[in-house]
């Protein structure tokens, strides 16, 4: 069947519709089964007995497979189809997930880790680069209201698993209900996505680069030429994504930690340092398609870049419970739409085959979450936790002071109507 057959609403076809509810669950999925376990890691900590430097190089070892494994994805894609690696790494991520949250040992909570990293940088190029498929249909921004639903699930995710430490549900059976229950609905999106293989070539083959005129257009068509110049805008937005994976990593890794250890706050109120980060990103990327369609993603960068770095700042310049809860959530907010945004203008750039741009953003992603934890943790352990969530702040001034290479282009209209 045709991706785009049965036309609906303002020219957008049934199966596109369709497709884009499946990314939706897709995105929904691989937010809430990591985020099960996030809220546990302090009693996986206490269990294990591990110091901070120690519980930030085991965190450290899901970047280090997500680099290793990471730059397989574009491979894998255009071998298995996105829609098929999307799905089979979340349904595999769910078990070891489970695997990570009983592991008998510091090793083993690592390896386990590493696992989970490697999936996780395969599944989120694939659901990425599945999602942009759908957009080029739409004709419209569409790919940070996937990021949102990814949010929601993480929300959703991170409150499972602060009511299930407050409710001292035993880690095993609450991470193979969890695992179970997002496994079966990544497989219901699967049905919904567009059939068939990735398309040879996409629509960036054929789009003006920014600030370039008909000249790059013929030089895209005499060949696949990367120029220093687009590695270099590449590199750029790679430390741009970096430094909004610093933001999330704090979040993920120390919210519940310093609340708990630092501030004295019980096991459920610390989760909500995560879900907080969490949900006020959901609400920017909600917004974000419409903000970036009307202003534009530099300027969205550059408030955003502000917004993170005000408001965490301030908030680890007087700490409380309240206020840091608050700081992670202006810094979600702040770096809401970077990622989606990065991915987007990297899947464009001239002269990289089909999924190459955005599985180095990926990559580059992954490298910022391998340096944050063990340079937290030993910051942590050397002077204070307070002083090692400085990195969020930091990550701000980083993206104000690079958010120039983000540009504004309405996503271009592509044909992908395979058949399965």
């Amino acid at each position: 069947m045709a991706a785009n057959s049965g036309t609906g609403i303002q020219g957008v076809s049934s199966g596109a519709r369709r497709a884009r509810l499946g990314v939706a669950l897709l995105f929904l999925t691989n937010g809430a089964t990591v985020s099960n376990l996030i809220p546990r890691i302090p009693q996986v900590r206490s269990r294990l007995g591990l110091s901070y430097a120690e519980l930030g190089l085991a965190v450290a070892f899901g970047p280090i497979g997500a680099l290793v494994c990471g730059l397989l994805a574009a491979v894998l894609i255009r071998r298995f189809r996105s829609s098929r690696v999307a799905v089979a790494g979340m349904v595999v991520t769910s078990l070891v997930v489970f695997l990570a949250g009983i592991s008998p040992t510091g090793f083993a909570f690592a390896a386990a880790l590493f696992v989970v990293g490697a999936l996780d940088a395969i599944v989120d190029v694939s659901q990425n680069s599945h999602g942009l498929r759908v957009q080029r249909l739409y004709q419209r921004s569409i790919l940070n209201g996937f990021h949102a639903l990814w949010s929601v699930g993480a929300v959703l995710g991170g409150l499972m698993g602060g009511a299930a430490a407050g409710l001292e549900i035993p880690i095993g059976a609450h991470l193979a209900a969890s695992g179970v229950i997002f496994a079966v609905v990544n497989l219901v999106g699967y049905r919904m996505l567009i059939p068939g293989p990735e398309p040879a070539e996409t629509a960036r083959d054929h789009v003006v680069p920014f600030g370039e005129g008909e000249a790059a257009v013929a030089a895209t068509k005499r060949g696949r030429r990367v120029t220093r110049r687009t590695w270099v805008t590449l590199l750029a937005l790679g430390a741009i994504t970096i430094a909004a994976g610093w933001v999330e990593d704090a979040g993920a890794t120390w919210a519940a930690t310093y609340l708990t250890d630092d501030l004295m706050s019980g096991a459920t109120i610390a989760a909500l340092g995560f879900v907080s980060l969490q949900g006020f990103q959901f609400v920017g990327r909600l917004v974000g398609d419409r903000m970036v369609d009307r202003w534009g993603q530099r300027r969205v960068a550059r408030l955003g870049g502000t917004i993170a770095l005000v408001g965490m700042g301030a908030a680890l310049a007087w700490p409380t419970i309240p206020g840091i809860i608050l700081g992670f959530g202006a810094a979600g907010f702040g770096v809401a739409t970077l990622i989606p945004g990065a991915m987007h203008a990297a899947d464009e750039l001239p002269g990289f085959r089909t999924g190459t741009g955005l599985t180095i953003i990926s990559w580059m992603l992954r490298v910022g979450f391998l340096v944050s934890p063990p340079v937290v943790g030993l910051v942590a352990d050397a002077t204070s936790l307070r002083t090692g969530l400085l990195v969020v702040p930091l990550a701000g001034l980083i993206i104000v002071s690079l958010a120039g290479v983000m540009v504004t282009r309405p996503p271009v209209a592509a044909t992908d109507t395979r058949g399965r």
